[in-house]
């Protein structure tokens, strides 16, 4: 499996958190007007609470910064960390309604030629090679932008053997339009993670997802203005005790720096938006609600290592 440090193998992912960022920084904004980002105290600040992390006894992240969102593998490899915690990289565009114009108005080959070297070269000249594929729909639905993502994510993933992971609008049920097209496409459903599908208690949609072959991410925990803290774990629950265990996984969508706002830091009305949400306080509500270790253990290290490992 491929990391920020290089492959490791695939028993080294130990429990992993699906769907994480460390920066989300637009850098547009950093070069043109006046801001509070301070890139040595946001290294500092990343460093500190990605140890806290492996500290609580997560061993691998996800993080799917990519085009759209601010990637810089550059910056991430300047975060001082101490612990030995894996950070899988991602390649990808994150848009909802089209393309970057410089991919717009190029084929589709040019994208999925991308795509493949960041994957089998690296990203840059960094030599950090990307473990997984990343694309995004939302509330708009399928735009022909968006439409052209998906189509060459699925392409790179096929000549690849990549996962892919996805950000989605789960009210309006975007994910099976996601599943559509990589059929379509030819994608292999195991090696997908519909994103943001913990948003909804919809369990008839999440079964439908499910029922493709594809991963329900259970991801944006922390986030309780989309869907509160009590739905989210009553929901994987319930999915648990219909003996879905094997096709969840979890995170939270969250960030050492974000800015989107002041300060860099989620608002006072997301106070549980953070690294340690899940070791803290989900896994023990899980529990209460009758899901076994034995379940934790496999949304939390075995699905993880079934969608990210065999790509060397």
């Amino acid at each position: 499996m491929q990391t920020l440090r290089g492959a490791v193998d695939d028993d080294a992912l130990g429990p992993t958190l699906m769907h994480e960022h460390v920066f989300v920084v637009n850098p547009e904004i950093i070069e043109n007007v006046p801001t509070d980002w301070d890139e040595e105290s946001a290294l500092t600040d990343a460093a500190r609470r990605l140890d806290e992390l492996y500290a609580a006894g997560i061993r691998t992240i996800v993080d799917l910064t990519v085009i759209g969102l601010g990637r810089s593998i550059a910056r991430l490899l300047r975060v001082p960390i101490t612990s030995p915690l894996n950070i899988v990289v991602a390649t990808g565009i994150y848009a909802f309604h089209d393309l970057p114009s410089y991919f717009k108005f190029r084929k589709s080959e040019v994208l999925v030629d991308h795509f493949v070297r960041e994957i089998e070269i690296g990203i840059d000249d960094t030599g950090v090679r990307a473990g997984i594929l990343k694309c995004a729909t939302d509330e708009e639905g399928v735009t022909p932008g968006v439409e052209k993502i998906l189509r060459t994510v699925a392409r790179a993933h096929v000549r690849t053997g990549v996962p892919i992971s996805t950000h989605t609008h789960a009210a309006t049920r975007r994910g099976l339009d996601q599943l559509r097209i990589f059929a379509e496409e030819g994608v292999d459903p195991t090696r997908v993670v519909i994103g943001h599908s913990g948003d909804t208690t919809d369990v008839d949609y999440l079964l439908a997802v499910a029922d493709s072959g594809a991963y329900l991410g259970m991801d944006r925990f922390g986030i309780d203005t989309y869907l509160g803290f009590d739905e989210r774990v009553a929901t994987v629950a319930r999915l648990c005790a219909l003996g879905r265990a094997d096709q969840i996984v979890l995170s939270h969508d969250a960030s050492c720096y974000i800015d989107y706002f002041p300060g860099g830091r989620p608002p006072k009305a997301l106070p549980n938006w953070h690294y340690l949400h899940i070791t803290r306080d989900v896994l023990p509500a899980l529990r209460s609600h009758g899901v076994t270790e034995e379940q934790i253990t496999q949304m939390l290290v075995v699905n993880p290592r079934r969608v990210l490992g065999g790509v060397s």
